[in-house]
């Protein structure tokens, strides 16, 4: 049986962009051939199981030719895989699109092709610029910089695209200074408003605005480089007042975050939305303890407690996920109140069908434990991480009830992969004292006091600090929500 190929357009490089029928195929594709100009954060989109092959194109540096990639989605579709073809912007807009589909025609292999949002559009409009306004241009133009060599052909028609409202010229670094010679040369005025823009759409974006006459000069100062986008025209004088993706509190701003694999995706992206370029690095690994003697006891006895108590988003889950492999169900908690440290900790347990009774208004074990006392609770078991601090058990065994402690799980630090230079970020995030743990696993102790550090509460600062960190910014309540408010405020400029 022959498979399928997906051409889908991953847009622009913001991951938002991406369509919802591109997300619904990546989400059941059985091979995933992307490029380099698709987000690799789309690539959490396919299963686990998912075959991933880079194929990525850049100008005259290509990790696999055209040719083979045509070979490869035909070879892979005729083992009745789904294939998805990922491609930067739109598939048939300077996409090469148009090649693949004809290879697989010419063979009998079903395709579909998904649409993107084309980087000739998305791009100006981050950088500010709209290709047509009633006051400045009716009418747009795409050429590319790079033109396939064919002499029957012939070039572009210098004289016809001097004429356009807005010309938009993809792929145009390499040859700016020729594209902006030849339209001066057909007549274009050497003071029409010109704009350069370098990875649009993305964190990465950078915009250099000047007249056509100058703008080669103006790029070649600024050192950008490719992949860039040329937009010639009136429209590019609008760029002042409507760059709004540049205007973002944390625009430029390095963050990185530090929260345990999985759980960093909300954080990421509020911060994201505030502009900044926010790389996720788990600093430390959690390990389920196999085999767990204490909490199968635990679990052999529910019915002897009256509280189950739970300290952190991955204790939840842990402890759900022995509860239903053992046999057992939330009716096994029946008569138990059960308390939570955080909100996140509360959505952990909305999967197995469990609720959280108790919740501190502050998000540590002391209000846990102050709460839980007023409520004159009778024997408790607490279910949490293997180091966790004493505060609750010591607190509970003194007020004098009975608390039996299963340890859940491990928490390791996880290894730094180099990939980045650490002292580049503007702050690390340490939201629990296991972060800031594994934070300093990377960083010789002589070295900290150099990192900035963005807490999510005073246990989480108190371990930053004496670990050798400085703290520039603590969330007023344990959120991710107020952790990222507490970032803008450290980072971004004073509001004029």
């Amino acid at each position: 049986m022959v498979g399928v190929v997906y051409l889908v357009g991953a847009g622009p490089g913001d991951p938002g962009l991406l369509t919802l029928r591109g997300a619904e195929l990546l989400q059941r594709a059985d091979v995933v051939v992307y490029d380099y100009l698709a987000s690799p954060r789309l690539l959490e989109w396919a299963p686990p199981e998912a075959e991933r092959v880079y194929v990525g194109k850049s100008a005259s540096n290509h990790a696999l030719p055209q040719e083979r990639i045509n070979e490869l989605l035909a070879r892979e579709a005729q083992k009745g895989r789904a294939v998805v073809r990922l491609k930067g912007g739109d598939p048939y807009v300077f996409g090469r699109g148009g090649e693949e589909a004809l290879y697989l025609f010419e063979r009998g292999i079903p395709f579909e092709e998904v649409p993107g949002v084309s980087s000739t559009v998305a791009a100006a409009a981050y950088a500010g610029i709209p290709l047509t306004h009633r006051d400045y241009s009716s009418q747009a133009v795409l050429i590319t910089g790079h033109e396939k060599a064919d002499k029957d052909r012939g070039g572009h028609d210098w004289s016809a695209l001097a004429r356009v409202g807005t010309l938009v010229a993809v792929m145009g670094r390499a040859q700016l200074a020729g594209l902006c010679q030849n339209l001066i040369k057909a007549g274009r005025g050497p003071q029409t408003p010109a704009a350069l823009i370098e990875w649009g759409a993305t964190v990465r974006q950078r915009v250099v605005a000047a007249d056509l006459e100058t703008l080669p000069r103006e790029a070649e100062l600024s050192g950008l480089g490719a992949p860039s986008l040329l937009v010639v025209g009136e429209v590019a004088s609008l760029r002042d007042k409507l760059c709004w993706f540049e205007r973002r509190p944390l625009w430029g701003k390095k963050v990185l975050v530090t929260r345990a694999l999985g759980q960093a995706g909300k954080l990421s992206a509020l911060l994201r939305e505030l502009g900044a370029d926010a790389a996720e690095k788990p600093a430390f690994q959690i390990r389920p303890i196999e085999p767990n003697p204490a909490l199968a006891e635990a679990l052999e006895n529910l019915s002897s407690f009256n509280y189950l108590l739970l300290t952190s988003p991955n204790g939840a889950r842990i402890f759900g996920e022995a509860l239903f492999g053992s046999g057992r169900d939330a009716r096994a908690l029946a008569g138990l109140k059960i308390g939570v440290i955080g909100a996140a900790t509360g959505d952990a347990l909305c999967p197995f069908g469990l609720k959280a009774d108790i919740m501190p208004p502050r998000f540590i074990a002391e209000d846990l434990l102050r709460v839980t006392l007023a409520e004159k609770a009778g024997p408790v078991l607490l279910a949490r991480a293997l180091e966790a601090r004493d505060a609750l058990p010591v607190g509970l065994s003194r007020a004098g009830f009975a608390t039996s402690v299963a340890p859940l799980y491990e928490t390791l630090p996880a290894p730094w992969d180099g990939e980045r230079d650490l002292f580049e970020f503007d702050i690390a995030t340490v939201t629990s004292a296991s972060c800031a743990r594994g934070l300093a696993a990377w960083v010789p102790s002589a070295e900290r006091a150099r990192i900035k550090v963005a807490s999510i509460g005073p246990i989480a600062t108190r371990e930053a600090k004496a670990l050798g960190f400085t703290v520039a910014a603590e969330s007023a309540l344990a959120t991710v929500a107020s952790l990222a408010e507490a970032i803008e405020r450290a980072l971004a400029p004073p509001r004029k």
